[in-house]
C-alpha cells in the first residue's frame, strides 16, 4: 500500500480594510503522492494510456500540474492548457468521459460546461488558496450589502460563487468586460484575487470593491530580490502573472497569464528570461523555447516566509499513481468524480456564458498579443 503524507499549508487572508469581511488565517492541506520508481512510472503510463481509451475518456490538464501528466494528456489526444481552454476543449471532445489535472475549480468548471459528461480528478481535496478563500456564504452576504454592484469573479472560484456572480471572467478577457462595464456607469464587486483585481482596476479606471483574496504561490514573489536578480542578468526580460504583488508587477517587462508567458519566451532576439509564476509552467516554456535560459523569480530572501514556494501544493496532489486509480475503480465507485447540483450549475454556468457570449460578439477569441511583445503589455490571457 502507498503512504500518503500530509503537508500542511498556511495561508492568511490580510485585513480587509471593509467592515463587511473578517478574514482570518486559515489552515490547509495537501496531500503528496506516492512518487513511483522510474519502472514503476513507465507501467502506469502504459495501463493509464489503455483505461483511458477503455474509458472513452480524455485528458485534461494543466500548465501547472507535474510534467508528466502534461505530456500524457498530449500523447493521448488531450490537452495542456489553462483553467477555462480545458473545460472548452472537454466540451468540444467527443468523449464521453472527462479527467481533469488540476484543482477542484477547475473539474468543477468542466462539469459545468459539460453536464452530460461524467467529470473526474485524481484528487478531489486538490483545491486553490483563492477557492478557500472566498466562502460562498460570506461571499453572497457582501454582495447582498452592495446590491448595487455588479459582481464580477475571477475563474478561480467555486460552483456556487460562481452561482452568485453576474459575470465570471478569465484574465484574457477581465479588462475587455470591466473596461465595459466601467463604459456603462456600473460599479463592480471583485472576486477574490486582490492583485489582479488592483492590476485590472488600475488599467480601466473602474469603481471596484475587491475582495481581499490572494494565492498562495504568486502573493509570495519578492520585489526586492527581484530587483537584485534584474541587476545580475540585465538582459532578461521579466515575466509576471498580474496575481502577483502590485511591486512586483511593476518590475515587469510581461504583464500575462500561463499562456501568454509562455509565449512571451518566443520573443526574437531575447535569451534570458525570469519568470514569476508556478514553476509548473517551466515545463511547456522550455519544449516552446529549448534553446532560452529560464530563471525561476524569487520567493525567497529577507522578506520570505514559511509558505514561500514557487509551486502550488494542491497542483501537486495530481500524480500516476492516483489518476490510475481514479480511472480503474473511480467509473465503478465514483471515487474521484466531480458531482455539481444540477440547479446550482445551471445558476453558474449563466455567468460564464455571459462571458463566452461578449467574447463571441467582441471577437475575442484567445489571449491577445500572442507572439508580440507590444501586445503583452496590453492584457492578460486565461489563468
Amino acid at each position: 500500500m502507498n503512504t500518503i503524507d500530509i503537508k500542511p499549508v498556511e495561508f492568511d487572508l490580510p485585513e480587509h480594510g471593509s467592515p463587511e469581511i473578517s478574514c482570518k488565517p486559515s489552515q490547509a492541506w495537501a496531500r503528496v503522492p506516492a512518487q513511483p520508481s522510474t519502472a514503476e512510472k513507465s507501467a502506469l503510463k502504459a495501463e493509464i494510456k489503455a483505461l483511458l481509451k477503455a474509458r472513452d475518456a480524455v485528458l485534461v490538464a494543466h500548465y501547472y500540474v507535474d510534467a508528466e501528466l502534461q505530456d500524457l494528456a498530449e500523447e493521448t489526444g488531450g490537452c495542456v492548457s489553462d483553467s477555462l481552454e480545458m473545460a472548452r476543449f472537454g466540451r468540444e471532445s467527443a468523449h464521453q468521459n472527462l479527467v481533469v489535472a488540476g484543482v477542484r475549480f477547475m473539474g468543477e468548471t468542466s462539469k459545468i460546461l459539460n453536464p452530460e459528461k461524467r467529470v473526474f480528478m485524481p484528487d478531489l481535496d486538490a483545491t486553490c488558496s483563492l477557492d478557500l478563500g472566498c466562502p460562498a456564504d460570506e461571499f453572497a452576504a457582501f454582495c447582498d450589502q452592495h446590491p448595487d454592484r455588479t459582481v464580477v469573479v475571477y475563474a478561480n472560484t467555486s460552483a456556487a460563487v460562481k452561482a452568485r456572480a453576474d459575470w465570471m471572467v478569465t484574465s484574457s478577457i477581465a479588462l475587455d468586460i470591466v473596461g465595459h462595464l466601467h463604459a456603462q456607469g456600473q460599479k463592480i464587486l471583485w472576486a477574490p484575487d486582490r492583485h489582479l483585481g488592483q492590476y485590472i482596476q488600475r488599467q480601466t479606471g473602474a469603481d471596484m470593491m475587491l475582495w481581499q483574496g490572494s494565492c498562495l504561490v504568486h502573493d509570495e514573489f519578492k520585489a526586492e530580490e527581484l530587483k537584485m536578480l534584474k541587476a545580475q542578468h540585465p538582459d532578461a526580460l521579466v515575466l509576471v502573472h498580474p496575481e502577483s504583488p502590485q511591486a512586483v508587477v511593476e518590475l515587469a517587462d510581461v504583464v500575462g497569464s500561463t499562456t501568454q508567458l509562455i509565449r512571451a519566451t518566443q520573443t526574437p532576439g531575447v535569451n534570458t528570461f525570469i519568470v514569476a509564476t508556478d514553476n509548473g509552467i517551466l515545463h511547456k516554456m522550455r519544449q516552446f523555447a529549448p534553446d532560452k535560459m529560464l530563471i525561476e523569480a524569487p520567493t525567497a530572501g529577507n522578506s520570505a516566509t514559511c509558505k514561500s514556494c514557487a509551486h502550488c501544493p494542491w497542483m501537486a496532489m495530481n500524480g500516476l499513481v492516483n489518476l490510475r486509480d481514479v480511472l480503474k475503480t473511480g467509473f465503478d465507485s465514483g471515487q474521484g468524480e466531480v458531482h455539481v447540483e444540477p440547479a446550482l450549475g445551471r445558476q453558474a454556468y449563466r455567468c460564464i456564458d455571459r462571458m463566452l457570449d461578449f467574447a463571441k460578439t467582441h471577437g475575442i477569441s484567445g489571449p491577445r498579443g500572442q507572439g508580440r511583445l507590444e501586445q503583452a503589455h496590453q492584457g492578460v490571457g486565461p489563468a
